[in-house]
């Protein structure tokens, strides 16, 4: 609201300072700033009223060092980092940009679903909270609104370099930018380390037939559903010591943040030879409040937390991690952005398969880990929990400067 004020005001009146409001840059600091003071100061406030609430942790006795202290924390502190994000994208944001629709989509209808499963574990006394089917179907409808809106929207383009036809060279000069196409839609995406880094979803139905590409949408959609219900269960399973979901999910959405600006910006997308996405920029408005926001609840959830995020906070930062991937057409990046998330939902994964089939076989369930997921497995073990998430962090960081590399290593 903000943006449309000052834009307001710079067009009619000339005012001095205003025009600092259509720079993205500008706007996407001041967007981190508002988050985090929000996230920091009026923390706090969420925090004590969810106390006089009593929307206390209800713990399990899993036998790990330190386990019965964390009985009684607050709860649900997702909603600092949904109204830490939400406020400043509101005020900042160009508000008809469609990949901005987006994000403000998925983080109200994640945050909904986790509101309410955190909900029914506190005030209705039910630990299994909301039924895993009702969280699935809301993933699923996530999934399939976001791959509507890519594959359908009319917004939603990338623009090509123009080549010369005779001999397939760029038609550019020395020291000129390269020469793009008009806006078209498309179902491209980004392949990481290979040269020709573009991959077509048509592809998947037209070497059928060529006719079929209007179908494509049959495979897209599905795959899109699958991204978004996968990282946002990933960092669901993540969120299971202090401070290990939130700073996990800065580092990732920081990178994302710097492949959003890259790809809206056709200086630097010609540069780097990078699939150009016209008004994608924008998102690093709303990307740098999400930041700032996870930052701001890290304040207090760092060890020993003062608040948990609950299923509020963790499904939405999935969520909204994986329409950010998708948006950017780095969906195929996040096996290694994302590298923590997949670790973490692989241990489960391995481990409930692997005591259901020696249980079958042997009469015994046995176990790969001494407890899953894996941030558990490593408390069992002895590590100290501020020990396991710092090392976490590393990992993180590590993955996101290769994620970073595959802008020029091919």
């Amino acid at each position: 609201m903000l943006y449309y004020l000052f834009q307001y005001l710079e067009s009619e009146f000339q005012m001095p300072g205003a025009s600092l409001f259509g720079f993205i840059t500008f706007r996407s600091a001041l967007a981190f700033v508002f988050s985090l003071g929000f996230s920091t100061i009026y923390g706090k406030r969420i925090i004590n009223y969810l106390q006089r609430k009593q929307v206390g942790e209800s713990v399990r006795d899993l036998g790990l060092e330190g386990q019965a202290q964390k009985a009684g924390t607050p709860t649900m502190g997702g909603v600092i980092i949904i109204l830490g994000t939400l406020i400043p994208a509101l005020l900042l944001c160009q508000l008809d940009n469609i990949y901005v629709i987006m994000l403000l989509i998925t983080t109200v209808w994640m945050g909904c679903i986790g509101f309410t499963d955190d909900y029914i574990k506190i005030f209705k006394k039910d630990k299994g909270g909301l039924k895993g089917w009702f969280k699935v179907i809301g993933q699923v409808g996530l999934g399939l609104i976001i791959g509507a809106i890519m594959f359908f929207n009319e917004d939603v383009t990338i623009k090509e370099e123009l080549v010369n036809p005779v001999n397939s060279q760029e038609l550019i000069t020395q020291n000129s930018l390269a020469e793009f196409g008009p806006a078209e839609h498309s179902t491209k995406t980004t392949i990481p380390f290979v040269k020709e880094n573009e991959f077509d979803y048509e592809s998947l139905v037209t070497w059928i037939d060529p006719d079929l590409a209007p179908f494509a949408w049959l495979i897209f959609i599905p795959i899109v559903i699958f991204i978004v219900t996968a990282v946002s269960n990933g960092a669901n399973l993540t969120d299971g010591i202090d401070g290990l979901a939130a700073g996990t999910s800065a580092i990732v959405v920081v990178t994302l943040a710097l492949f959003a600006w890259i790809s809206g910006n056709i200086v630097f997308a010609d540069y780097l030879n990078v699939m150009y996405i016209p008004n994608s920029g924008e998102m690093v408005v709303f990307i740098t409040a999400f930041a700032g926001a996870l930052v701001g609840f890290l304040w207090y959830n760092t060890f020993p937390a003062q608040v948990f995020m609950g299923d509020t906070g963790s499904l939405t930062i999935g969520g909204v991690i994986a329409v950010l991937a998708i948006a950017t057409r780095k969906e195929l990046l996040i096996p290694i952005l994302c590298g923590v998330f997949i670790m973490e939902n692989l241990s489960v994964v391995m481990q409930v398969s692997w005591f259901k089939y020696t249980r079958q076989k042997f009469g015994e369930g046995r176990r790969i880990f001494l407890m899953s997921p894996l941030h558990h497995h490593y408390q069992k073990r002895g590590f100290h929990e501020s020990k396991i998430v710092v090392r976490f962090w590393i990992v993180g960081i590590l993955l996101a400067i290769i994620s970073i590399v595959t802008l020029k290593v091919r």
